[in-house]
């Protein structure tokens, strides 16, 4: 299975495509099933997508939003991805959505996660539609190279889950604690959208594409045939 680039001139055509594609996809689920459930990541790069997505009439109060992955740290810190998400996404008339973090004051990580899987089980179980990023170690959502967790995260024949990942030893990301959905939770997923900017991103893609699913997450997700649409722009 292969995975073609959708290719985009400028970053407001990029960002009003895949804000237009989710806004669809999450109309669609609030007018047949009375509800939906989006997942995204924080990071500068959906930015300008949330700001055009929270201008969307789509029934926002039938909507529950959460994070495809967070760092373990409080929203009030600058490095909480509920923070961004909250502050750009969850303004206008998508502030009438229900906000489920993944982070909350629990005594460790796992703990944390735990209450995450709950939550997003008891509100569906699910996601109607799914933003990804890529870092340019290729890594999506806290699945990282090298990290203990990573075997796990990307194993495709265990239930959707939540899961603490540990910081990395020896200066190898993540810097922080953090906690990330699995590749079930794709691989369920109605629509997964991953919106890449730049040439270097298209390269560490194309690389990406070509690895091995059982520790790259981008092979992982085109062997466990997540409904993958892959938008990119040559514009950073």
């Amino acid at each position: 299975m292969t995975v073609e680039l959708e290719t985009f001139p400028t970053l407001e055509t990029w960002a009003q495509s895949i804000a237009g594609r989710i806004e669809e996809t999450l109309g669609s689920a609030v007018i047949t099933n009375g509800k939906a459930l989006f997942a995204g990541p924080g990071g500068s790069t959906p930015s300008p997508v949330y700001a055009r997505l929270a201008q969307a009439d789509i029934g926002w109060d039938k909507v529950a939003v959460t994070l495809v992955d967070e760092r373990y740290v409080p929203e009030s810190d600058p490095d909480s991805n509920a923070r961004l998400i909250k502050d750009v996404l969850l303004q206008g008339p998508a502030a009438k959505a229900r906000f489920i973090p993944l982070y909350t004051s629990e005594v460790t990580v796992d703990r944390a996660a735990a209450v995450a899987a709950h939550a997003l089980a008891e509100a569906g179980g699910r996601f109607d539609a799914v933003l990804l990023g890529m870092g340019e170690d290729g890594h999506i959502c806290s699945m990282f190279p090298g990290s203990p967790t990573l075997k796990t995260l990307l194993s495709p024949t265990l239930k959707p889950a939540v899961l603490g990942v540990p910081h990395g030893r020896d200066g190898a990301p993540p810097s922080l604690e953090r906690i990330s959905i699995n590749l079930p939770w794709l691989m369920s997923a109605g629509r997964v959208i991953l919106g890449l900017k730049g040439a270097a991103k298209r390269s560490v893609f194309e690389r990406e594409a070509q690895g091995d699913p059982a520790v790259q997450p981008i092979a992982a997700m085109i062997a466990a045939k997540v409904p993958l649409e892959v938008v990119w722009t040559e514009a950073n």
